[in-house]
């Protein structure tokens, strides 16, 4: 079969290599999947330079959540056993942590329902008990991870506030339903999101980037809001200053969704069960900006790790994937 492999560490664009290999032999209590759509992830990346805190043995396929389809035809939603990684024609992963891909998604939709909206679903519901009538802010909204903050914000009757890099950015987060966009190149965040709250400032702030998008959610969070921080894209850990924290009674929260698999795993089962119901209703739908074949998946990882990607990309290594 065909796979990505990283054999030394470094930018997507140099160092994956599209190869041919022996397809990956399950282990105990695993299954072998064929691969019909993988989305690229920003851990992807940091993976490839070797900056995740998950460090596969090289050589190593990345690609962290992929539709797949069982021996026995079932379509599948999982997050394959490194090293076998999504960015190949098979895969790995744990039968037990299989979910069932939802009828009403494609096959590269249906691999886009995982990471994001499972980390959207446990930051907004579980870690910042989001309410209907309160304000949200995501940072990043019209990437993978804070557009599904935004779908997933708006089915929960919030009023939702994006903030983007860029005008092309900004026309994608209002099509997601966004009620204010912020262009951050050419606005003042905190000033517009005062102006929009009436000086209050966001319930609930969703943010992936860290580095100056922490230092601004901490000026624009509400009287007993609360930070959600879920990665940092910026490539800048924020060191907050927990004395500002008791100015407004706000609380930080981390989310490290990973967690859930071995800490709570109903929870994730529960979580894909609501995913599931929003999806089929029409609640949400994961944005795919671009369906790639798998010869592109290093161009497309790296375009991720650039930051100029919108949503998902999907890797397709399937002819007759569901797209």
């Amino acid at each position: 079969m065909q796979a990505w492999q990283v054999h030394e560490n470094g930018e997507p664009g140099e160092v994956m290599r599209l190869e041919d290999v022996a397809r990956p032999m399950p282990g105990d209590g695993q299954v072998l999947l064929k691969v019909r759509a993988a989305n690229v992830n920003f851990p992807d990346v940091l993976m490839v330079r070797g900056h995740y805190q998950v460090r596969p043995p090289l050589p190593f396929t990345p690609g962290l959540e992929i539709c797949g389809e069982t021996e026995d035809g079932r379509r599948v939603i999982a997050n394959p056993a490194l090293p076998y990684g999504g960015f190949a024609e098979y895969a790995v992963a744990d039968a037990a942590a299989l979910l069932p891909a939802p009828d009403s998604l494609d096959d590269a939709e249906a691999a886009a329902l995982h990471i994001g909206y499972q980390t959207g679903w446990f930051g907004l519901h579980r870690r910042a008990r989001l309410e209907a009538g309160e304000t949200l802010l995501v940072h990043a909204a019209a990437g993978g991870v804070g557009s599904a903050a935004v779908q997933l914000g708006k089915a929960a009757g919030a009023r939702v506030i994006g903030v983007v890099g860029g005008a092309d950015k900004a026309a994608v987060a209002r099509e997601l339903g966004c009620d204010l966009v912020i262009d951050r190149r050419s606005e003042d965040v905190i000033a517009a999101v005062k102006e929009a709250t009436g000086g209050r400032g966001a319930d609930v702030i969703y943010d992936p980037v860290g580095g100056e998008a922490y230092t601004q959610s901490a000026k624009a969070v509400a009287f007993e809001g609360r930070i959600v921080v879920v990665g940092f894209a910026s490539g800048t850990i924020p060191s907050p200053s927990l004395n500002h924290a008791l100015v407004k009674n706000y609380s930080v929260l981390g989310l490290h969704w990973g967690l859930y698999n071995t800490k709570n795993p109903k929870l994730v089962r529960h979580c894909h069960e609501q995913l599931t119901d929003l999806a089929a209703r029409g609640a949400i739908k994961p944005l795919v900006s671009e369906r790639v074949p798998l010869a592109e998946a290093a161009a497309a990882v790296q375009r991720v790790g650039d930051g100029t990607t919108t949503g998902r990309i999907a890797v397709l290594p399937t002819e007759g994937a569901r797209a």
